[in-house]
């Protein structure tokens, strides 16, 4: 009963500020910037740690603008996500717009009905859920781990949803990924592999913005099992607001792909997008906290 209560005064408060036209919402996040950074300071020791440790070279100052205008583009980020309770379908199409989408039908059209796609936790990824209007003879999946709150984890899988995708539980992703590839329908698949693995699952590492680090590859041993197609997602931040995304095919059979191949092209891709504008990756995630010695244990 609870957790229904807080739902609905969750959603009338999101369904309530997502009618504010943009201008507005961009003021009240002006003002929420303030306030995570300058009061809250929210995992502002996490923040300054994983940015001196990923660009050693950067001085103090180069540091701290940077880690302004990251809190900005975060205050950005959770206003922009509000905003997709009410925002219309035309209007998140123009303001994430995918470039080449013709990418992922052509390998669908040559027989490859499910098409799996990678990306990170930059620029808006909440936004690029509008795909599910493009790929019109697809269905969208966007893997994601249910949040510890009932309340909050249903309201973020209504924002995800509004638009026709589905979501797919990760603890699910291989048996329903298996079901996907027997069915006779078109289906794409995003996975966000930017997160760092658990404790038991410390299995490639590489080198990632100048520190040693795990990187997920489950998604690759999915799409090698299955011998799906693979494409990474290039997210740019145009303006405040304003969001592109090119495909970049990165194999059209996974199983043609050496071990580890995809994980380390994906950590790469990852790794040019972040350093054409660092400020828009999600630096308040504890991406550094295992370090090689673990797995080894």
């Amino acid at each position: 009963m609870w957790n229904k209560i807080l739902y609905a005064l969750l959603f009338a408060w999101v369904k309530l500020h997502a009618m504010l036209p943009m201008p507005v919402l961009y003021v009240l996040s002006d003002i929420l910037y303030i306030l995570i950074y300058r009061v809250m300071r929210y995992r502002l020791k996490v923040v300054r740690r994983n940015l001196k440790a990923s660009f050693p070279d950067k001085s103090e100052i180069e540091l701290r603008r940077l880690e302004r205008e990251f809190y900005h583009h975060f205050a950005d980020y959770i206003m922009e996500t509000i905003k997709l309770a009410h925002i219309s379908e035309e209007e998140v199409l123009r303001r994430a717009y995918i470039k080449n989408p013709e990418l992922a039908t052509q390998l669908q059209a040559e027989g490859q009905k499910t098409v799996m796609m990678l990306m990170g936790h930059y620029g808006n990824w909440e936004w690029f859920s509008s795909a599910s209007m493009i790929f019109k003879d697809s269905r969208l999946w966007q893997i994601y781990r249910p949040l510890n709150n009932k309340a909050v984890d249903r309201l973020f899988v209504y924002l995800r949803t509004r638009f026709g995708s589905y979501g797919m539980k990760k603890n699910d992703t291989v048996r329903d990924m298996i079901q996907l590839k027997k069915e006779d329908s078109n289906n794409i698949v995003i996975f966000i592999a930017d997160q760092t693995p658990s404790k038991a699952n410390l299995h490639y590492w590489t080198t990632f913005l100048n520190q040693d680090t795990p990187i997920l590859n489950g998604a690759e041993r999915i799409a090698r099992k299955l011998d799906l197609p693979v494409i990474f997602l290039d997210v740019q931040k145009v303006k405040r607001g304003f969001y592109t995304v090119e495909f970049k095919l990165m194999t059209a059979h996974a199983k043609q792909t050496a071990e580890n191949e995809i994980t380390e092209s994906y950590a790469r891709m990852t790794e040019k997008m972040i350093l054409r504008n660092p400020a828009y990756w999600l630096w308040t995630h504890k991406r550094w906290k295992y370090k090689r010695e673990d797995a080894e244990r």
